[in-house]
């Protein structure tokens, strides 16, 4: 029972799909009541008694047409095939079939089937007293005009509701993603700051901190400038410690967002492969011992490696500064073939009394070699750095030259790929735009429908003209047979003759001569007749001789 009761339920929520506000309430039953009510005048008027059942049917349909487009265009098709009442539903149920249904095929088959059923109900109605061409030709004309015209209209303002609610969402879709492009960049600069800071600000500190531990230790100081300049020291170490903090702070969220090598090479100025020399004379006037080497044919370098460059020795005599004061350090810079490639060491740590008394475990964030790994990917290189045999530390970076151009560059197309992604379009110059508009088709549609429904009113024309011609037989040529005459002469005499015209006349007038064959034509003179009247002549035939001539008014 549960699932007979889900079943029910489905079946009602899809024949009758909401929402069913109060007002769509009223608004479907005034409209049903409408098309009922003249669906069944239009029945009581035929007299054919089914004006009540045929109203109740249409205005049902009505209320259905919703969640069974199909369906009802059928019924509605097969209905007014047969009787004009539902004539105002078939206009509507195009329409909706033509807004609803969203597969092309399907409407296209739905449109067919229900054209053949229009036919064939208006044949098997009026088979016995109009020609089947002709219903065929007006089937086809009306069904047009009733049902596609305004199916092609409907999809046409659905297709233009739905592009306006797809460029409405694409609108709020680009205003977030602009709004997270600007998040991005924000903390990309957030990013940056930090990798600066402590980068820069770190490298000083570390250098007043090797400064100072070496003046504790200086024996010309009084006790007073030792104590002062130990606490320089430790105002140095803890402006270190807060570096640290705030250098976390700003990496907090941004972590997953690395700067981009645009942001890498728009560093300080002072940066690069030639301002190494200066950062080593400065660790020297610190006291460090630092011997710099350069190997290789010295070449132009990249931004982004150039600055790279600079940043990772930088790093490299803070850490050893901090982890290593007092042993001696060795830069090296080798040009290969292919890339550059940046070696800084330092030695075992020398056993000085008091170089660290009351300092603590040397301050670090934890940062730094992070910070070069991601510096050396992004120009496409390497960093490498671990304690080497003698009991000292080593990092080398490889940093190529032909990668770091490539990077910069596939960033750059990147970046332009987004610009065209965010203006709605692509470097190809379609993208969204290219996109036909749904006008086209509808428009497309409704020529073809006008130049068939054209074709069939001349074709209408000339089969009515030619029609009536073959239908009818002139005052002359009627006087000029004569009963008795061979049936081969007097049908020479004849025009061919139209069904269509004359098949409302047969059986009407005197009675035939019994075992006769008879033919009916308007007669050509029409003007002693009322404007309900027709002027009919019969010719039957026996035995190959026309035995009988009438000539007769009939009501039409």
């Amino acid at each position: 029972m549960d699932a007979i009761a889900r079943a029910w339920k489905k079946a009602v929520r899809t024949a009758l799909p909401g929402p069913w506000r109060p007002r769509r309430v009223v608004g479907e039953a005034a409209l049903a009541l409408l098309m009922g009510g003249f669906a069944a005048l239009l029945e009581l008027a035929g007299s054919t008694g089914l004006a009540v059942p045929f109203g109740i049917g249409v205005a049902l349909l009505w209320v259905l047409r919703r969640g069974l487009p199909a369906t009802v265009l059928l019924a509605a098709a097969a209905a007014t095939g047969w009787s004009g009442g539902p004539v105002l539903l078939l206009i509507c149920a195009g329409w909706t079939a033509g807004a609803r249904i969203r597969r092309v095929w399907t409407l296209v088959g739905t449109f067919v089937l229900g054209w053949l059923l229009f036919t064939v109900t208006g044949v098997l109605k009026d088979a016995t007293t109009t020609s089947p061409k002709l219903v065929l030709g007006l089937s086809l004309g009306g069904f047009l005009v009733l049902a596609v015209l305004p199916a092609l209209y409907g999809r046409y303002r659905a297709q233009r509701r739905a592009l306006l609610d797809a460029l409405r969402e694409r609108n709020d879709q680009l205003l977030r993603e602009r709004a997270m492009v600007v998040h991005q960049a924000r903390l990309r600069e957030r990013h940056r700051i930090a990798q600066d800071m402590h980068d820069s600000l770190g490298h000083q500190l570390a250098l007043i901190s090797v400064h100072s531990g070496a003046l504790e230790v200086d024996r010309t100081l009084t006790d007073r400038q030792r104590e002062a300049v130990g606490v320089l020291r430790q105002a140095a170490v803890a402006a270190m410690r807060e570096l640290r903090e705030v250098v976390g702070v700003l990496h907090d969220e941004s972590t997953a967002l690395p700067p981009t090598p645009g942001a890498v090479a728009g560093g300080p100025a002072r940066g690069g492969a030639d301002g190494i020399e200066g950062l080593v004379e400065s660790s020297r006037a610190a006291g460090a011992e630092v011997v710099l080497s350069r190997e290789g044919e010295r070449r132009p370098l990249p931004a982004a490696v150039d600055h790279a460059a600079y940043r990772i020795v930088q790093e490299a005599l803070t850490n050893a500064h901090k982890h290593a004061p007092g042993a001696p350090i060795g830069v090296a810079l080798r040009y290969e073939p292919d890339a550059l490639v940046v070696e800084v060491t330092n030695a075992r740590t020398p056993e000085l009394v008091g170089v660290r008394a009351g300092a603590g475990p040397a301050v670090s964030g934890g940062q730094g070699l992070t910070g070069l790994r991601e510096r050396a990917r992004l120009v496409g290189g390497m960093v490498h750095a671990g304690p080497t045999p003698d009991q000292g530390f080593r990092l080398a970076a490889v940093l190529p030259y032909e990668a770091a151009e490539g990077a910069g560059e596939g960033a750059a197309a990147a970046a332009g790929a987004d610009d065209w992604a965010f203006e709605g379009l692509s470097p190809s110059g379609e993208g969204e735009g290219g996109r036909r508009s749904p006008a086209l088709g509808c428009a497309l549609g409704v020529v073809g429908v006008g130049l068939t429904v054209l074709a069939l009113c001349v074709w209408g024309v000339v089969a009515f003209v030619g029609g009536s011609r073959d239908a009818t037989v002139g005052r002359p040529a009627y006087e000029r047979i004569q009963v008795g005459a061979p049936e081969a002469e007097a049908v020479r005499e004849l025009p061919p003759g139209n069904d269509f015209f004359v098949d409302q006349y047969k059986g009407t007038g005197p009675t035939p001569p019994e075992g006769s064959r008879c033919r009916w034509y308007l007669l050509g003179d029409q003007s002693d007749t009322g404007w309900d009247d027709d002027h009919v002549a019969r010719f039957c035939f026996k035995d190959g001789v026309l035995v009988d001539k009438q000539e007769y008014v009939t009501k039409n």
